[in-house]
């Protein structure tokens, strides 16, 4: 009994220290995306900048919600990646079609995925938010088809195996 009060401070101070922590990693986090933004801004205002500043500023902007910046920039990354015949362009393809999946521009999206899938077959991300699009759209069975081509590549893939069963239960209550 005469314990309680010393359990108690325990509990306390963990909790407290475990928030600390977190808070800690959350600002660490925040500063460097902060610090990434001025600086890719910075040099994007001066010079044209290279096909991955443009992808890494564009990606900020997304996380921002800044969709439209971010459009702009993934446009800009894919206009000097051809260019400079930049080979890896499907994250920038999936980035856009990210940005018009978040404003509910589906078709926008499906179209900026297939791009993407175009340059990078397997790439398990655009497969994953085609798929996703497709759900948006009521296409379950391409939207199925999809979760099982990311499946065959990565069989724990863990949101290609819980949308699919999602979309299964549906299919066969339907």
């Amino acid at each position: 009994m005469d314990n309680l009060p010393v359990v108690y401070l325990s509990i306390l101070l963990i909790v407290l220290l475990g928030s600390g922590v977190f808070v800690f990693r959350q600002v660490l986090k925040t500063r460097k995306t902060e610090n990434a933004l001025g600086r890719l801004q910075k040099k994007l205002s001066k010079d044209k900048g290279t096909v991955q500043e443009c992808y890494e500023l564009g990606s900020i902007y997304l996380e921002k919600k800044l969709y439209s910046q971010a459009i702009a920039l993934f446009q800009k990354a894919i206009k000097a990646a051809e260019q400079e015949t930049e080979e890896n362009i499907a994250p920038i393809y999936n980035g856009l079609g990210y940005a018009a999946f978040s404003q509910e521009q589906y078709d926008l999206a499906i179209r900026h995925y297939k791009e993407a899938l175009k340059e990078n077959p397997d790439y398990i991300f655009a497969l994953n938010n085609l798929g996703h699009a497709y759900e948006k759209k009521s296409l379950m069975t391409p939207a199925l088809e999809t979760y099982e081509q990311v499946l065959k590549s990565e069989p724990n893939n863990t949101t290609a195996k819980r949308r699919a069963e999602s979309i299964r239960k549906r299919l066969v209550t339907s």
